[in-house]
């Protein structure tokens, strides 16, 4: 099968317009936001600042809908075919959303068209298998009475997703979510909504009923607050900065004590021992693991601790893999880097670089931006030696194609400086010997562990998560749907006579 063509014009687009409430757009005056092209800085549009009477809106639309439809009560395999046919419609949009998912966002659209969307579909189709897979349990009680756990949806829960990958993140929070029986408000980031409201858009064709899946615009400090807050939504799930999350779990304490999902920041190592199955293999894992969407991911391997016996060859091959890396529009076909997604975040990686160097960092390669690029924030890959846990590089999250480089003698070392105070997200291990490979996972805090790879698959089975700073429960994976659903003990008598 051939690739349809993929190449399109910014400006001749067609934008979604409007929040997504009860399986319409809705207009409302509120304050707009300005969504700008990361590519080359231009306005791409607007869209409404939600206010907490919008969300209130949504949500009680979301609660009328969940009652009346009987999502919630329907048998899992009913659910089952809705999202199903909503994963085919995705496929079957496939460039119309790799489209909407390029022109604000980080993300090519070849690589829109070639992943996000098919993972996007694939997500959802996996938990619409995985719905009548998970129930209750029946519980060991004494003769002559039967205790079980029953699981129940929560209502109506809120997401708050990021604009890094906005279509893959929107699968991620409303695939378990609706699965499980729930209705969802959620917030797409104002920097990138148009693809997931096309997706709600495909929702309702597909047979959902009208207010099950709500889409609502705005900031994090009003739209995301307003979630958060709202007094009928039972549970949020959330994927974003570390500070950001804090202020959701406390926000989620403060009003009304509710179960929250957090996958937050990270800065992640790639830890390299002296025998690797194959050098060349390393410093691609390494290289793309740091510069995949512009280094903007939460799980981004920036921080490379290599043996002192390889570190060289490795750091040379490493910097031959980012030789033919260019910039580029995220409407061309043949683009494969990514910009920054805004000239705040841009300036943010520019100070931290400048901040290490001044504390002894030393630019390997990089270390700024690419000319020409018309307005666009493409950075450079860049590596920096002679860093100390201390370096702000180091130290700090910089979403950005920023890899710092420490070295080790021994085994015991190395475990040690891939250990990071804040975060513990993921990690990368390096190693022929699997004996050691399996001591570094163990020892290593981190959510989710490579080993000789970087970067998830196609397994929707395993879930993703952090430690310490870096979240708080599973997307993806079982755990998703159970984390959907509250669970609700019982227990019969049933031997005794009746006079």
């Amino acid at each position: 099968m051939t690739t349809p063509s993929l190449d399109f014009d910014p400006s001749a687009i067609k934008l979604p317009q409007g929040h997504f409430i009860g399986g319409a757009y809705y207009q409302i005056d509120e304050a707009p936001i300005a969504v700008h092209r990361p590519s080359d800085g231009r306005l791409l549009g607007y869209v409404p600042d939600g206010s907490a009477q919008t969300v209130d809106y949504a949500v009680s639309n979301a609660l009328q809908a969940w009652k009346t439809s009987g999502w919630g009560t329907r048998s899992p395999r009913e659910r089952a075919r809705v999202l199903n046919r909503w994963a085919q419609l995705i496929d079957e949009h496939v460039v119309g959303l790799a489209q909407l998912e390029a022109v604000s966002s980080t993300r090519p659209v070849a690589e829109a068209y070639a992943s996000d969307v098919p993972f996007t579909a694939e997500a959802i189709r996996f938990f619409a298998e995985l719905a009548d897979k998970l129930g209750g349990d029946i519980a060991a009680t004494r003769h002559g009475s039967l205790g079980f756990v029953a699981s129940e949806p929560y209502g109506v829960i809120g997401a708050i997703t990021p604009w890094n990958f906005p279509l893959s993140m929107c699968s991620w929070k409303c695939g378990p979510a609706l699965a499980a029986g729930n209705a969802v408000v959620l917030k797409a980031s104002e920097m990138t909504p148009f693809s997931t409201l096309r997706l709600a858009e495909l929702a309702i064709e597909a047979g959902m009923p009208p207010g099950i899946f709500n889409v609502v615009n705005g900031r994090g400090a009003t739209t995301g607050s307003a979630i958060t807050r709202h007094p009928d939504i039972s549970k949020v799930s959330f994927t974003g900065s570390t500070r950001t999350g804090a202020a959701i779990m406390s926000e989620a304490a403060f009003h009304g004590t509710k179960p929250v999902t957090l996958e937050l920041g990270g800065k992640s190592p790639q830890l390299v021992f002296a025998q690797v199955p194959d050098l060349a293999h390393t410093a691609r894992c390494v290289a793309r693991g740091f510069t995949a969407n512009g280094g903007q991911a939460c799980v981004a391997g920036t921080r490379l601790i290599v043996h002192k016996r390889i570190a060289e060859a490795l750091i040379d091959a490493v910097q031959r893999e980012l030789v033919d890396i260019a910039p580029g529009a995220m409407w061309s076909s043949q683009t494969r880097y990514s910009p920054i997604i805004s000239g705040a975040q841009a300036k943010r990686i520019e100070t931290l670089v400048e901040e290490s160097r001044a504390q002894g960092a030393e630019v390997l390669c990089g270390g700024g931006f690419f000319e020409g690029t018309e307005g666009g924030w493409f950075y450079r890959p860049t590596l920096l030696a002679k860093v100390t846990d201390d370096t702000p590089a180091v130290r700090e999250e910089l979403f950005g194609p920023v890899l710092t480089v420490q070295t080790f003698d021994d085994e015991e070392e190395g475990i040690a400086l891939a250990a990071h105070p804040t975060y513990g997200l993921a990690a990368g291990v390096h190693t022929r010997d699997i004996g050691q490979a399996m001591r570094a996972m163990r020892r290593i805090a981190a959510g989710t562990v490579w080993i000789n790879r970087y970067g998830r698959s196609g397994d929707m089975i395993i879930p993703t998560g952090g430690f310490k700073q870096s979240g708080i429960g599973k997307d993806l994976g079982r755990q998703a749907l159970e984390a959907s659903m509250r669970h609700k003990s019982v227990l019969i008598d049933f031997d005794f006579d009746i006079a």
